[in-house]
């Protein structure tokens, strides 16, 4: 799995947790996913991603959106 497929399923996984959250726990969960929402945004625009990071630091190899 490259760079790119793994932050793609991150936020994929993320966005469903945050979905689950709010269906059973509380409609203020709906900040999580904005904010996931907002971090994709700010990774489009300026090619920077927290998760992309935190990846290559776990040694994931490198795709070719992240490097």
């Amino acid at each position: 799995m490259t760079l790119d497929r793994a932050v793609l399923a991150f936020a994929g996984v993320m966005v469903l947790l945050s979905v689950a959250l709010t269906w059973l726990v509380s409609p203020w969960w709906m900040l999580f996913t904005a904010f996931i929402g907002l971090n994709l945004l700010q990774s489009a625009f300026t090619g920077f991603c927290p998760a992309a990071t935190i990846f290559k630091m776990l040694g994931v190899k490198p795709g070719t959106a992240y490097n």
